[in-house]
């Protein structure tokens, strides 16, 4: 099965938001390449204790996938909300 391919509403966001990705994770303390931070998933697989492998992972239950997803968007979400405060409060 194909990687879903994410479709930003902005041209060029897809880049804007791995870097994103990378430096949220790096602070939350995981090894984070920055030309592929998607592969972080596979070190917060690991700290959860999900077997997620490269490649087909249909034996994964929904929860496993959600638990992985949601370490790494829950980040992603706290430091947008906490840089959205910021600004604010800076107007």
């Amino acid at each position: 099965m194909a990687r879903r391919r994410r479709n930003y509403a902005v041209p060029g966001a897809e880049r804007g938001m791995q870097a994103f990705k990378a430096e949220v994770m790096k602070r939350e303390g995981y090894a984070v390449d920055p030309n592929r931070p998607d592969d972080v998933k596979y070190e917060v697989a690991k700290e959860l204790g999900v077997p997620l492998k490269p490649g087909f992972n249909g034996d994964l239950t929904t929860e496993e996938a959600g638990h992985i997803g949601g370490k790494i968007g829950g980040s992603m979400v706290r430091e947008m909300i906490r840089l959205a405060q910021d600004r604010l409060s800076k107007e």
